[in-house]
């Protein structure tokens, strides 16, 4: 069987760098947590899906024992149970469950990026290292087709796609389930990040995920 290639080789290098260490903080905490676990992924987590997409899904980071364990977004933690479920019952995925990188798990028509691609200490990334990222997410968007949805999981995710499209923050405000339209026929969705804490409060319940995809659905009819 040949090997499988490395997350994240042959993006475009403004897009995604394997090997980035813009942020020494963040660079230094993954040497640390690979030094403790030794078959952890613990580098930067590329995007993962189609190439292009009609939805993009922007989320905050890895998790430590998701995405960084595995690398790929949402793999193997708790956020990702409800997301790859929801993302399967609309349509946008093969499978409702992501496992590991290997697992067959393809996504359709859309694909998964962070705000921030690096593991931070217990997952709070400071502004600096949201602004060092941010050059990658912005060339990220310049290959989603016209008439895409942007879905932004939190508001560091909405404020960082923001700033990526060189928008003004207080002309667009972070709320579930608003809708912000953009220049292109671009739409931004905002949805509270599925996270154990916002799913264990009922901060967001699984219908008010849904609605969002649906929404989403509505805005990307299947071709």
């Amino acid at each position: 069987m040949p090997e499988r290639p490395a997350p994240g080789v042959g993006l475009r290098p403004d897009i995604f760098d394997r090997d980035c260490r813009r942020c020494p903080r963040l660079a230094q905490f993954l040497d640390e947590v690979a030094v403790d676990n030794p078959g952890y992924y613990c580098r930067p987590v590329p995007p993962f899906g189609d190439w292009p997409a009609r939805l993009l899904i922007v989320g905050l980071a890895p998790g430590m024992h998701g995405a960084n364990r595995t690398g790929r977004p949402f793999t193997g933690d708790y956020a990702g149970i409800l997301l790859y479920e929801t993302l399967h019952r609309y349509g946008f995925s093969n499978k409702p469950v992501s496992e590991a990188a290997d697992d067959g798990l393809e996504l359709i028509d859309c694909r998964i990026t962070n705000s921030v691609k690096c593991l931070p200490p217990e997952n709070k990334p400071l502004g600096s290292e949201i602004g060092n990222c941010n050059a990658y997410l912005a060339a990220e968007l310049t290959t989603i087709p016209a008439d895409s949805v942007l879905l932004a999981l939190g508001g560091i995710a909405h404020r960082a796609l923001i700033r990526a499209l060189g928008l003004k923050q207080a002309d667009f405000a972070f709320g579930h389930a608003a809708e912000h339209r953009l220049e292109g026929g671009v739409v931004l969705l905002d949805s509270y990040h599925c996270s154990r804490y916002n799913t264990n409060t009922g901060r967001l319940t699984p219908e008010m995920f849904r609605a969002v995809f649906a929404r989403a659905r509505a805005l990307l009819p299947k071709p």
